[in-house]
């Protein structure tokens, strides 16, 4: 007698192989036998005929980690399919953090994770963990956030981590990754990582190679002055090489400056990886991406932190110079933003930052310095998509050339607040597995599936998940190869996918004949 039995259904178990026939009895939180079940007994049985029987998928970037613990139930993950996130992503979360340190960052974070709970101990990875462990639908996996280790140290000031201060850090680090964490993570647009050197991050990182973690990047393009090579990639793989952890490049694709040009995108990592560097990537299949506008402020204004960010902007004379830079920014552009969240300025989410300015009578800066101010740094954005369909197809058609490489992964880079979100955060996984895999017939299902589950368990030292196997966890996804699609768009993105009929975390049936049942059966990984 089996738990659940899922009959009839052609099995993509993970590792690239050919697809087969099987049925698949789960007793518990493991599948404990594939083959001829058709004559066994369960309590649940799916007829998957006609459909395929999947490993369930790992999201290797998500921003969820303030959205699970207000809303556990996580269905614009789950109805993907979606079975584990990996979260503390671009070295930004709330552990490990004293009391203080973590009402301070939620606040600073809130744009880009919203606004969980003031009473949750984040005073470690293990207690970090432990809200999310059998207390979300899916299953969290987490590497210490570089922003963190800063704060502890250092404080939300722009500061040499080193000597004492340093020792400390990486003892925080080693503690991490004793109590469960998969790596370090960084983003270095974003403060306070970016005051950082390429010297501090070798230094950490070598604390998380000696316990065969990941550093995970969102590659620095602020304060470039004090990294090797002048940041970006150069930076990311002498970190790889000096330390010898392994690398990770988060949302590494092309975009419109840069379609058609994957050779080119590939060539430092490849010529890197053949001296020996450890490196792997992911990617998400749109072609402009989302974040939160405080990071368009200068470094400076950033120092002490939410209060005194705020305190800035309100300040005339500082305002003007603020509104100044913004303005004149060339890393970034503000001109084509559309705001997505704003909690206290909810009627104005959907627009663009210019209409908004229009209606104002401000500038754009003026605008959203004002937004900023309103909703408490509160404010989240996504860049418009390219006016050229043929430039938005070259992007996507990249996104599977990528894939098509063993090296690859996907992470949504999922920001699900507000009611605009980016449509990655609701289609990201059915797009590439239904209308991009139609549309360019770039790589087999068989082989897109592998980037999707049992490439990033292995990375990421995920035990007995990526796989339909036996003994693994019963993390299996349900979906009809012909008709899976995306339907979030742009303009309409919070719509959930079709053709993903039913999806198991750790053997309870959470999404069943497209519903969300309420199981609530998420582990904290590995």
């Amino acid at each position: 007698m089996f738990d659940v039995l899922i009959t009839g259904g052609k099995i993509i178990d993970g590792s690239g192989g050919e697809s087969f026939f099987s049925d698949v009895g789960i007793n518990g939180d493991v599948i404990s036998e594939i083959g001829d079940l058709s004559n066994a007994e369960a309590v649940r049985k799916i007829d998957a005929s006609g459909l395929i029987v999947s490993a369930g998928l790992i999201d290797t970037h998500a921003h969820s980690d303030g959205a699970l613990l207000n809303d556990p139930q996580h269905a614009n993950g789950l109805r993907q399919g979606i079975t584990t996130e990996i979260l503390g992503q671009d070295g930004l979360s709330y552990a490990p953090l004293s009391r203080e340190n973590y009402l301070i960052n939620k606040r600073y974070l809130a744009g880009l994770l919203g606004d969980p709970p003031n009473d949750l101990d984040m005073s470690s990875v293990k207690s970090f963990r432990s809200h999310y462990h059998k207390k979300v639908a899916i299953n969290t996996a987490y590497p210490i956030p570089h922003c963190a280790v800063r704060l502890e140290t250092l404080g939300f000031t722009d500061s040499k981590l080193e000597g004492k201060n340093l020792d400390q850090a990486r003892q925080i680090v080693a503690e991490g990754m004793e109590q469960g964490a998969i790596g370090l993570s960084t983003g270095m647009s974003y403060f306070p990582n970016a005051w950082s050197t390429t010297e501090e991050l070798i230094s950490l990182c070598e604390v998380v190679a000696e316990y065969g973690g990941v550093y995970i990047t969102h590659l620095r393009d602020v304060n470039t002055d004090r990294a090797f090579g002048g940041g970006g990639v150069t930076e990311a793989l002498e970190i790889g090489r000096r330390s010898g952890v392994k690398v990770h490049f988060s949302h590494y694709r092309t975009d419109p400056s840069s379609a058609g040009n994957v050779k080119e995108k590939m060539a430092e990592i490849d010529a890197a990886k053949s001296e020996g560097v450890d490196c792997t990537l992911e990617l998400y299949p749109y072609p402009t991406g989302s974040s939160y506008p405080v990071c368009f402020l200068p470094s400076s204004a950033h120092e002490g932190g939410p209060e005194v960010v705020l305190q800035n902007l309100k300040d005339p004379k500082i305002r003007k110079e603020l509104i100044s830079h913004v303005e004149s920014e060339t890393r970034r552009t503000i001109s084509d933003a559309v705001f997505t969240y704003m909690p206290n300025t909810s009627d104005l989410e959907g627009m663009s930052l210019v209409d908004i300015a229009n209606s104002m009578s401000m500038s754009n800066g003026e605008a959203l310095v004002h937004l900023l101010i309103e909703n408490d740094l509160q404010v989240g954005y996504r860049h418009a998509p390219p006016d050229s369909v043929k430039l938005w197809n070259q992007v996507s058609q990249d996104c599977l050339e990528f894939l098509a490489r063993d090296d690859y992964m996907v992470g949504s880079d999922s920001i699900p607040l507000g009611s605009f979100p980016h449509p990655r955060a609701y289609g990201t996984f059915p797009r590439l597995l239904g209308r991009l895999r139609r549309s360019f017939d770039v790589i087999s299902l068989e082989t897109m599936i592998q980037r999707m589950t049992d490439n990033p368990a292995k990375r990421f030292g995920l035990t007995k998940r990526g796989r339909v196997q036996k003994d693994y966890f019963a993390d299996l996804f349900v979906f009809d190869a012909d008709h899976i699609n995306d339907n979030a768009t742009y303009d309409d993105p919070r719509q959930f996918p079709t053709g993903i009929p039913y999806v198991l975390v750790n053997g309870e049936i959470a999404v069943d004949n497209e519903k969300c049942t309420g199981a609530i059966a998420g582990h904290a990984i590995p």
